[in-house]
């Protein structure tokens, strides 16, 4: 897939694959390599050597520091922390938990949950088939809160990779924004031009929204793009043809706080717009 892109867009090799960590499995980093890429991809700290998981453990973790590991290969392994993270994740871990227990408890557990990955690492099974909650198992996976792993063969700085990383989350909400707001997915076409039109009408539309979501910026409005999209439809513009010259008068009426908010957005010219 890199190669080809490479190859559509005349591109040198002066351009850095970032992906998460449903990428790292050894034979795509290899053919990553291979060719000569540069990359920052998401790491499964969780299942490094023991070795390098002692050493990611016993670091004394402070909110927004990295930590980096040389590898062998000239990779370079970045662990951060963040204290937002840690409570989201000890937060997400709780309520799965209280749940686990609460089907525990019940006697309720179906074959389903036991294999289900938010599930199992928490349970021990014995060879009578009796389930129990391991604390030791809900212990040893707090220790990990707040951390996140990157491996990159980039010379670029920690801090600099991991805002790479970040920027994955414009992708991914593109993608929701397409396959849910837009509908891009399922679509009824069944030609193969008539899906190429669908997903164009869907690409154009996408671009006009975030057209939209940079001017309300530049603006200064703090709302989102749907919130300005639904006051907008409350808006009333007001056309009167004079019977004798002829000439049409227009007025926007602007009369909630809401709409005189976004007034700014009736008139680009003001804000540097053609």
């Amino acid at each position: 897939m890199v190669d080809g892109f490479k190859q559509r867009f005349n591109l040198g090799n002066d351009f850095v694959v970032v992906a998460d960590s449903g990428l790292m499995n050894a034979k795509n980093v290899k053919l990553l390599q291979d060719a000569k890429y540069k990359y920052v991809i998401g790491a499964r700290i969780k299942s490094e050597s023991q070795a390098i998981k002692e050493w990611i453990l016993g670091w004394e973790k402070k909110d927004g520091e990295f930590i980096e590991y040389k590898r062998d290969n000239g990779e370079w392994l970045i662990v951060g922390y963040s204290a937002a993270r840690a409570k989201k994740d000890a937060y997400n871990r709780e309520r799965g938990v209280e749940r686990l227990r609460k089907t525990c408890k019940s006697g309720k557990l179906t074959k389903n949950q036991v294999n289900n990955r938010g599930y199992n690492k928490f349970l021990e099974i014995s060879k009578d088939i009796e389930v129990v909650i391991s604390e030791e198992k809900i212990a040893e996976d707090a220790k990990w809160d707040g951390l996140k792993g990157y491996v990159t063969n980039t010379d670029l700085p920690a801090k600099d990779a991991v805002e790479e990383y970040r920027g994955l989350w414009v992708v991914e909400r593109a993608f929701r924004f397409s396959k849910g707001t837009l509908d891009m997915r399922p679509m009824f076409h069944f030609t193969e031009r008539r899906i190429e039109a669908h997903v164009c009408i869907c690409f154009v539309a996408y671009k006009m929204y975030k057209e939209l979501e940079r001017i309300i910026a530049k603006a200064g409005i703090k709302m989102s793009v749907d919130k300005v999209l639904d006051i907008a439809k409350t808006i009333t513009t007001v056309r009167v043809n004079m019977p004798r010259n002829h000439q049409m008068y227009s007025k926007t009426l602007f009369l909630s706080e809401q709409q005189k908010a976004i007034s700014p957005l009736f008139d680009l010219t003001n804000l540097g717009v053609e």
